[in-house]
């Protein structure tokens, strides 16, 4: 394993092991879930328009409500979206400053 791995170092402060703990299962999570092709479509659709809906994304990938319903979830909990809700409606974006995080992560890998 890396030594900026081991010792946190990708987010440039030393943390506590609880932290580092929480921000290595931030990128397990994260990279779980835009490793799934339909995850990583509805990801790009965001990211080309902005804000979706849950029933975009059925109009987008074809499956079922619950299915997408799922996906959503699988990508709200990876908190690479975020969600806010008007009136009837849920509008998911992208969590850029999370995304950014990712970013560097894999940049740091790449060292």
């Amino acid at each position: 394993m890396p030594d900026w791995i081991k010792n946190n170092s990708f987010g440039g402060n030393s943390s506590t092991f609880k932290t580092m703990k929480q921000e290595t299962r931030f990128f397990e999570k994260a990279i779980s879930a835009v490793a799934d092709p339909c995850r990583l479509s509805i990801l790009l659709e965001i990211s080309k328009k902005g804000s979706i809906r849950c029933c975009d994304v059925v109009g987008l990938t074809g499956l079922s409500q619950p299915t997408c319903s799922h996906h959503i979830k699988l990508l709200s909990e990876s908190e690479l979206i975020e969600c806010r809700k008007e009136g009837r409606n849920n509008y998911f974006t992208l969590n850029k400053n999370n995304f950014k995080k990712l970013g560097q992560y894999f940049e740091r890998l790449g060292e």
